[in-house]
């Protein structure tokens, strides 16, 4: 249903020319937001579970990058996060979890560790 490459999850989700990592989480966690509210079977849930994938999914990948800068043990923590993160989506997809709570909170938790490295 939602085959995009890779350089268009780029382009529209992490192009560092139209946002950074810390407003895509923004972005991201408002939709989640959103989705808490309307339910786990609504159309905004189906947006807010595609685009938090498609950014974890991004970040995912540039941790792995041995080019990436930050601590190996500080990029293994953040990929566990986010295989949490993926498997709580397919968990709320499923209809296993009724509730965005979770996914709120940890994109939440990141997004202001990277809003405070920025400052």
């Amino acid at each position: 249903m939602y085959n995009l490459s890779y350089a268009e999850t780029m382009d529209e989700i992490c192009s560092d020319d139209r946002m950074n990592e810390a407003e895509a989480m923004d972005i991201v966690i408002g939709m989640l937001e959103v989705a808490r509210e309307k339910g786990t079977q609504s159309r905004e849930a189906v947006e807010a579970i595609f685009n938090t994938r498609r950014l974890w999914t991004y970040f995912m990948e540039s941790l792995s990058d041995d080019a990436n800068a930050l601590p190996t043990a500080l990029r293994a923590d953040l990929i566990s996060v986010g295989i949490w993160v993926l498997k709580e989506i397919e968990k709320i997809r499923k209809n296993e979890v009724k509730t965005f709570d979770g996914l709120i909170q940890i994109n939440s938790i990141i997004r202001d560790s990277l809003q405070g490295a920025s400052s």
